[in-house]
């Protein structure tokens, strides 16, 4: 990497910008798809490309290449691009340039080193479980890992290079009679340990079953419940319903949300205090330095009720006067950085699950996700799975619920937040067409009074 780094910052040199940045990149990974029990994809890729952000007077140019033959000519003309869109000239938050290499995160297995035969034999022995499952008619399995080595540097001297490692795996199976089709999936990941996706032959076995169990599940009763939230589910929201409106890049845009997301609002009870960090460790959305080149962070978002940060990259921490937060992410060298999340979490309470649900007369015990939507501050989710609660105690499984309402309705009222964290590292943040975007959410079970639970 040392004559790589000689021509970045060789090309660097001499243009009239007041800001430039260069990503060298360098990728390679394999994936694996089945639909029903038909190999549908797999193999191995490698790829090599880079980009120039370059900013003018407040207007910025962006070139993405496959190779950096003719380096110096891609900064010029991403300097041209920027001058032609420059109009007022804005102040990025100040990062200190650093020079360092980033080592790899690799747990006990590192993907990369495992074969791809021997990883397709897994999957086929998770393939029969699910289609050795009485009443499955469809399933879809896909697993995917690539490491990332990337070449960062600045016009302001800064140098990094960094390498990133991801693994992800999906199992949706789905059972049909006549015209009603019910499905159960799982999600897993992990930053570079291939072991996550080893030895989850029960958790497969028990998704399949679940997915058939489902036809013969009852609706549960539409109307406002008490519910308890498992730590995915739990996860899932914070980042979609609260972590979005987070991000500066929106709000910074939107006059009425800047005012409903006035840092010092009170959204929620005392012990509720939610996070967003890449340096929170091991996790997929894990790292040392972000895409502008700015040191990852924890921040809090909400701590004990009150809303008192929000998520930068270096223009919008500028703009809004605040720091940088380490969160310019670009999914890879086709893009440029934008503000994204990390690793969102609620941060653990000190009530048991046991404790949660024992004064429960008749509520909602709401588990995994299936999906859902958001529209500024309505959210609608799907349940991947629920139960009633009947006299403090977890009764019969219903059929996945719909919830919906209004994220900060909702995040006041929080009544319990549980003593067991756990962080789901499935599934991927999609934005701004970069997706999936590796993150991980996460939190303990939370109970919410009140949320309105669609059925019958």
């Amino acid at each position: 990497m040392a004559e790589l780094r000689d021509r970045i910052e060789a090309a660097l040199k001499g243009h009239r910008a007041d800001y430039i940045e260069v990503r060298v990149e360098e990728a390679e990974g394999s994936r694996i798809i089945y639909r029903g029990r038909d190999l549908e994809d797999i193999g191995r890729t490698t790829t090599l490309g880079g980009c120039v952000r370059a900013m003018v007077k407040g207007g910025w140019g962006f070139v993405s290449f496959n190779t950096p033959t003719g380096l110096r000519d891609k900064v010029a003309l991403a300097v041209r691009q920027a001058r032609l869109a420059s109009s007022e000239a804005i102040q990025l938050a100040p990062v200190e340039p650093i020079v360092d290499i980033v080592p790899p995160f690799i747990g006990k297995v590192n993907p990369l080193d495992v074969p791809l035969p021997r990883k397709k034999a897994l999957l086929d022995e998770y393939n029969e479980i699910v289609w050795s499952t009485p009443g499955v008619t469809t399933s879809i399995m896909g697993y995917s890992d690539s490491q990332r080595r990337i070449a960062f540097a600045t016009s302001e001297g800064a140098y990094i290079e960094q390498h990133k490692v991801d693994v992800s795996f999906r199992l949706s199976a789905m059972a049909r009679a006549d015209s009603d089709v019910q499905q159960a999936a799982i999600s897993i990941g992990s930053n570079g340990d291939f072991t996550v996706v080893q030895g989850i032959q029960a958790q497969v076995k028990e998704v399949a079953e679940r997915a058939v169990a489902l036809l013969k599940a009852p609706y549960a009763k539409g109307g406002e419940h008490t519910v308890v939230l498992d730590p995915i589910l739990a996860g899932v929201f914070t980042h979609e319903a609260f972590g979005h409106l987070s991000e500066s890049d929106f709000l910074y845009e939107h006059e009425e949300m800047k005012k409903i997301m006035a840092l010092g609002r009170k959204f929620g009870p005392p012990m509720l205090n939610i996070v967003d960090g890449a340096a929170v460790p091991g996790l997929r959305g894990s790292f040392k330095y972000d895409d502008e080149g700015a040191p990852s962070t924890k921040t809090y978002l909400i701590k004990e009720g009150y809303l008192v940060g929000r998520l930068h990259s270096r223009e919008t921490a500028g703009k809004m006067k605040e720091s940088a937060t380490g969160n310019a992410r670009a999914l890879d060298f086709r893009f440029p950085p934008i503000v994204r999340m990390t690793n969102t979490y609620i941060e653990q309470g000190k009530v048991s699950f046991n404790d949660m649900i024992s004064d429960i007369k008749l509520g909602v015990y709401a588990r995994n996700w299936y999906g859902g939507m958001t529209s500024m501050e309505q959210f609608t989710f799907s349940a991947g799975e629920a139960y009633m609660i009947r006299n403090g105690k977890v009764a019969e499984m219903l059929r996945p619920v719909m919830l919906s309402g209004n994220v900060f309705a909702t995040l006041e009222h929080v009544e319990a937040v549980g003593n067991d964290l756990h962080m789901n590292q499935g599934g991927g943040c999609g934005k701004g067409g970069q997706i999936p975007l590796p993150v991980s959410d996460g939190s303990p079970h939370i109970r919410i009074g009140n949320l309105l639970v669609g059925g019958k």
